[in-house]
């Protein structure tokens, strides 16, 4: 019994984390300034518990990330069009990245603060890998189109979290307008592939 309820107190725990680091980041105003003291006292755990349960900072990041994610996963994973797997690849090409820029643009200080932290480079990093693969795989399925994992690598940087908060941020270009502009351009990249039915 007491193995059960110390089960239940870490996973209340953690959900109380997640809670506390997306409320933080959400009103911020830099993500810097979410530290893990911060995310401690804000979920009403001791420091100790946050370090027990994610390792450091960028694993809370990874978390959170990942918790902000799954419904997107889902949806392209098992999900109907435009995201699931049953959409034609120069539909869902397009669907994919524009799912991308806009949970950039809910989720900019955290995909600033991801990004920016760990290994040095956002191309390292597992959700990084796990689009990439995802895009690359569908542009593979256009017959004829050329090299998808260069194409893939591509498309993904019109969606970097620094980019997009240049944009959103510091040029104040409205979220419809970004995401016109991102399918106009992914059109342009389909369009060059032969076969285009």
């Amino acid at each position: 019994m007491p193995e059960r309820r110390s089960r239940r107190d870490a996973s209340r725990n953690q959900e109380a984390v997640l809670a506390a680091a997306d409320a933080l980041f959400a009103g911020g105003e830099s993500p810097e300034d979410v530290t893990m003291a911060a995310v401690a006292t804000a979920a009403g755990v001791g420091k100790g518990t946050l370090f027990r349960a994610f390792g450091d900072r960028a694993g809370l990041l990874r978390a959170l990330y990942e918790a902000r994610l799954e419904p997107i996963r889902e949806a392209v994973e098992s999900g109907p069009p435009p995201l699931g797997p049953t959409t034609p690849p120069r539909e869902r090409v397009p669907a994919l990245l524009d799912a991308v820029l806009c949970f950039k643009l809910d989720n900019r200080r955290l995909a600033l603060a991801l990004e920016a932290g760990g290994s040095g480079s956002p191309y390292r990093a597992e959700h990084y890998e796990r689009w990439h693969g995802m895009l690359r795989s569908v542009l593979e399925q256009i017959p004829g189109f050329p090299d998808g994992d260069f194409t893939a690598h591509a498309l993904l940087a019109t969606t970097r979290a620094d980019l997009v908060e240049h944009l959103a941020g510091e040029g104040r270009m409205p979220r419809e307008a970004m995401r016109a502009h991102l399918a106009t351009y992914v059109a342009a990249v389909l369009a060059s592939a032969p076969g285009r039915a």
